[in-house]
């Protein structure tokens, strides 16, 4: 029986570079594997999936009409399934993802954040943290040592970002993880 894992964290933890691993892994193995990418992250052109160590893997990209479970159905010879950025996933997409793992008996592993820069959790996110088998989180560290797990949003100063919309792609020049004492009063260092 496969199953539904999801990989979470706050930003910068490596979830990307997880996922290239998970990969890698099945790859040199001679297993193929069925890649996805939110396809509004476009900073490393469409479809690439991209870690902050460098390591790059073309991808197939999603938005919110995506059929996850069709798409996977009609795929020849596919082991595993890889979500980049799944906080964006629909709860209907999040739903498909485990009738992949149930009825397709295909592993799939999604990778996301757990909340957004308000401190709000995503609906893919939400509904992942509901129905997968397993849960990992991986851990990132705050400016001041603690477990960071917050997604602070910031301007080109530094100074956190109250309102906006939910989705607002960036990395390190828009975003930066803190624990939830830095996250209430505001402060963080931006990353080089």
């Amino acid at each position: 029986m496969a199953n539904l894992y999801f990989c979470y964290s706050a930003m910068n933890a490596g979830k990307t570079t997880a996922l290239l691993q998970t990969d890698y892994n099945y790859r040199e193995r001679g297993m193929n594997t069925l890649l996805f990418t939110y396809a509004l992250d476009t900073r490393f052109g469409p479809g690439v999936i991209t870690s902050r160590i460098g390591l790059q893997k073309q991808a197939i990209t999603y938005d919110e009409n995506f059929d996850f479970f069709c798409y996977v159905k009609g795929a020849k010879s596919v082991a595993c399934v890889l979500v980049d950025e799944a906080q964006f996933l629909t709860t209907k997409q999040a739903d498909q993802l485990g009738e992949i793992a149930d009825v397709l008996n295909i592993p799939v592993s999604a990778y996301g954040l757990r909340t957004d820069f308000r401190g709000n959790d995503f609906d893919g996110s939400r509904r992942l943290l509901a129905i997968a088998d397993v849960l990992t989180e991986l851990k990132t560290i705050c400016h001041c040592g603690r477990k960071a797990t917050m997604n602070m949003r910031i301007d080109e100063n530094g100074n956190k970002i109250l309102e906006g919309e939910q989705i607002e792609i960036g990395g390190n020049e828009k975003y930066v993880s803190v624990c939830r004492k830095h996250f209430k009063t505001g402060t963080g260092k931006k990353l080089k």
